[in-house]
């Protein structure tokens, strides 16, 4: 049997939309590119402001207590 009877004239032309580059995770994950640094480096900055800066500043008051 040659094949089937009706066959698609522009297949090839359509055939990028079934690539797995451009599926709809893949758009996704391409949408925000340095998002998931941003967040591993803003949650790093928290982490050291929270508990390292803040042992080092213990104990010399804040700004807004001052006495005249």
């Amino acid at each position: 049997m040659p094949g089937p009877i009706y066959r698609d004239p522009w297949a090839a032309r359509e055939a990028w939309r079934k690539s797995p580059i451009f599926s709809n995770r893949a758009m996704f994950r391409n949408m925000f590119p340095g998002l998931g640094t941003a967040i591993v480096a803003f949650t790093a900055y928290v982490i050291y402001d929270d508990y390292f800066a803040a042992k080092s500043s213990h104990g010399h008051g804040h700004a807004t207590e001052e006495h005249h």
